[in-house]
């Protein structure tokens, strides 16, 4: 049964990559859609814009780059009829006035190639090679896209979005460019990128939250070198807490209960490093499951940690 949720997962994301056609419904705000961003970098893949109710070319507004971005606003279009429901979350934020306002930019992800792209990649070249051995046959074992050996992008990824994708939309939208109002987002395989994007680019993004994290990289904690592996990465690149703010967070339901050992880990790693209440929170979640309706219910949290006024 745990093996057939696991694939469920993994096959349901490469689905999700063909699940919309038209733009998604929202409740608040409106959004556009750049078809089939080209990059030099990676697969091509579409990137939907959300902007809030009135938006204006006149006002400037900060920007939170979001992964899976076919799951962010609308359930009836996504693969499994959940979503964040970031348009709604949002917009009662910015009713509430407690928040800074801002756009999202839902990259979409790659669908076979997701593993790949939001794989962290330096943390899996510090693996030997019996270790990447492992990771691989781990992966194959749970259906994860691999041709001959499993290869992270991660670090074209990154440039996709911080040499191509975020010019663009510096130079369309009346947002900020600076750190201190360029976010990152997203969950399970996102939260890890998310993680990665803030370490490797701590001159680009100023915050980054990453919602259950999926530590393990593959899909299961046993002989597995990857949750000490990225620990030693974090170790010597988390950027400097006294500019940055980290989210993270985790149930203990489906495959979130691989997660809240290493988060302790990692929580004490944060200490060690001077994160405090100022720029860091860790938020775990007993009963809740691996699912855009989870990440939903508690958006609110990391929103109005990285945009609180």
């Amino acid at each position: 049964m745990k093996k057939l949720i696991i694939t469920t997962i993994v096959l349901s994301f490469i689905l999700s990559v063909k699940a919309q056609s038209s733009l998604p419904k929202v409740v608040h705000g409106k959004i556009e859609r750049i078809e089939n961003f080209e990059s030099k970098y990676i697969t091509p893949r579409n990137v939907d814009i959300w902007m809030p109710e009135g938006y204006s070319p006149s006002k400037k507004y900060s920007v939170l780059y979001m992964h899976d971005g076919q799951m962010l606003f609308d359930p009836e279009s996504s693969w499994n009829k959940q979503a964040w429901n970031v348009d709604d979350v949002a917009s009662k934020l910015f009713e509430s006035h407690k928040i800074e306002k801002f756009i999202v930019v839902g990259i979409w992800n790659g669908g076979e190639t997701r593993h790949s792209d939001y794989f962290p990649q330096k943390p899996f070249e510090l693996l030997s090679n019996s270790q990447r051995d492992t990771v691989n046959a781990q992966l194959k074992s749970s259906h994860v896209p691999i041709t001959n050996t499993f290869r992270p992008q991660s670090d074209n990824y990154l440039k996709f979005i911080v040499k191509e994708l975020k010019p663009y939309i510096d130079k369309t939208y009346s947002v900020y460019s600076n750190k201190e109002n360029t976010y990152v987002m997203g969950s399970s395989m996102g939260g890890l990128i998310s993680m990665y994007a803030i370490c490797e680019y701590p001159k680009v993004f100023g915050g980054a939250a990453c919602l259950s994290t999926h530590w393990p990289g593959t899909f299961t904690l046993d002989n597995n070198p990857i949750p000490d592996a990225f620990i030693t990465y974090l170790n010597k690149n988390l950027p400097n807490p006294k500019s940055h703010k980290i989210y993270f967070d985790c149930g203990d339901e489906t495959l979130d209960k691989l997660y809240p050992e290493i988060q302790k880990k990692v929580d004490q790693l944060m200490v060690e490093k001077g994160y405090n209440e100022d720029n860091w929170i860790t938020k775990y979640f007993p009963g809740e499951n691996h699912s855009e309706n989870a990440w939903s219910k508690r958006l609110h949290i990391p929103l109005g940690f990285l945009f609180k006024k």
